[in-house]
């Protein structure tokens, strides 16, 4: 049922393989003053390279962005975003409240996934005078809003012509092994690594990078895991490096050398 006197989004956010492309839908919905529905669905053209969490984040930073050209935010009391995504969901009070003043890094130091977007995000949120709130609805439910919003998420994703939120460089991996964060114990160890992704973090100065383990004398050999180091490392190239002794904050501390192939 439509609250009075509020405006409400729905929104919804969608990727696909082969190849990599997202897409967004947006619904918006308000009462008229005779007490009707009033419906208005905003088309998108899809994302390159795009994941589900960027899609639904982007989703919400284009519907705000949307209410505020379309003037759907005046007059009315405050505005309410259904996400199925958990990923917004349980993480934007901490954008606005936590992450925003850590610079963006978890409690672990960690950097904070996506960072960019919900720097924009929470930027939206503040440039609206009016009270936001977010609420999760389960996805693919019977709700015909949330329904209709997961329609054109899909139907943006079919064309994908806007360039990928973030630059990710990538090489085919040798090992068999999929990508399992914390797979690789950080112990201040030295090891042979192969980078197989590469992808910069702006707001953080850092780079993130996808890597196998290439010490056929470690215990972690094959495994592949995420690390991040504040220079530069080509993808499909190996290294011998030291880490350092956090595996909830995984970082390179020192690259001793790049391994020539032989």
């Amino acid at each position: 049922m439509t609250v009075e006197d509020a405006l409400e989004i729905y929104t919804d956010g969608s990727s696909f393989q082969s190849p990599r492309v997202g897409g967004i839908g947006i619904r918006f919905v308000s009462i008229d003053s005779s007490g009707n529905d009033q419906i208005q669905d905003v088309q998108f053209a899809g994302y390159k390279n795009a994941t589900n969490n960027q899609m639904e984040l982007q989703a919400c930073i284009m519907a705000l962005k949307e209410a505020l050209r379309l003037q759907f935010t005046i007059g009315v009391s405050k505005i309410i975003i259904y996400t199925d995504s958990l990923y917004v969901y349980d993480n934007v009070n901490k954008a606005k409240f936590e992450w925003r003043k850590r610079k963006w890094l978890l409690r672990s130091g960690k950097p904070v996934s996506n960072a960019e977007q919900w720097k924009e995000l929470v930027s939206c949120i503040r440039n609206i005078q009016t009270r936001i709130y977010f609420e999760w609805v389960k996805g693919h439910s019977k709700n015909a809003h949330n329904k209709a919003a997961d329609k054109m998420a899909r139907q943006s994703a079919k064309l994908p012509i806007n360039r990928p939120l973030s630059i990710v460089h990538v090489r085919r991996k040798l090992t068999s092994e999929t990508v399992d964060i914390g797979s690789v114990e950080m112990c201040g160890q030295r090891i042979s690594i192969r980078v197989i992704t590469s992808e910069y973090l702006k707001i953080q100065k850092l780079s993130k990078y996808k890597y196998e383990v290439t010490s056929k004398n470690s215990k972690y050999y094959g495994n592949v895991d995420i690390i991040f180091w504040n220079e530069l490392l080509k993808v499909g190239h190996s290294y011998f490096v030291k880490v350092n002794s956090d595996t909830s904050n995984p970082r390179i501390e020192k690259v001793f050398r790049e391994l020539v192939k032989k």
